[in-house]
């Protein structure tokens, strides 16, 4: 089963870790290596941190037709999403336990844990899970 790993954190675990002036070289070490263990055990399939600052962004909102694109930051976002990795585990409490292998100490900061669904749990007969289907399969998805 795939899971993916999201790395949170609030406001002031970031402001934190800011004026901890932390090396940055410290985290780059710190983060490969658990990359690398994921990668030594054959579970990690992807991992990608995002732009740390929230104004860089844009959040679009459905609640109208059509919807509405405006920028960040998000402002009533509590915890930003800072990045992820998705692995490939035999269970939730596997992959709970790589997430608590994570370097991410401290108050405010977060992993939240959901699993990836499968196309195989959709209706199989449906002529756009088909389309679908074929074009993972035309790129070696499946």
């Amino acid at each position: 089963m795939k899971y993916m790993l999201i790395m949170r954190a609030t406001a002031e675990a970031e402001a934190a870790f800011a004026e901890s002036n932390l090396p940055f070289e410290e985290v780059m070490e710190a983060m490969g290596r658990f990359t690398e263990e994921m990668l030594q055990a054959g579970v990690l399939i992807a991992a990608e941190g995002l732009d740390p600052d929230p104004a860089t962004g844009l959040v679009v909102d459905y609640s109208s037709q059509p919807p509405v694109v405006t920028d960040g930051p998000y402002g009533e976002t509590k915890e930003l999403f800072g990045g992820y990795w998705i692995v490939d585990v035999a269970s939730l409490e596997e992959a709970a336990e790589w997430a608590k292998r994570a370097p991410l100490a401290g108050p405010g900061m977060k992993s939240e844990i959901r699993r990836i669904t499968s196309i195989d749990e959709f209706p199989q007969d449906n002529p756009w899970i088909q389309k679908e289907r074929a074009w993972r399969e035309a790129t070696g998805q499946l």
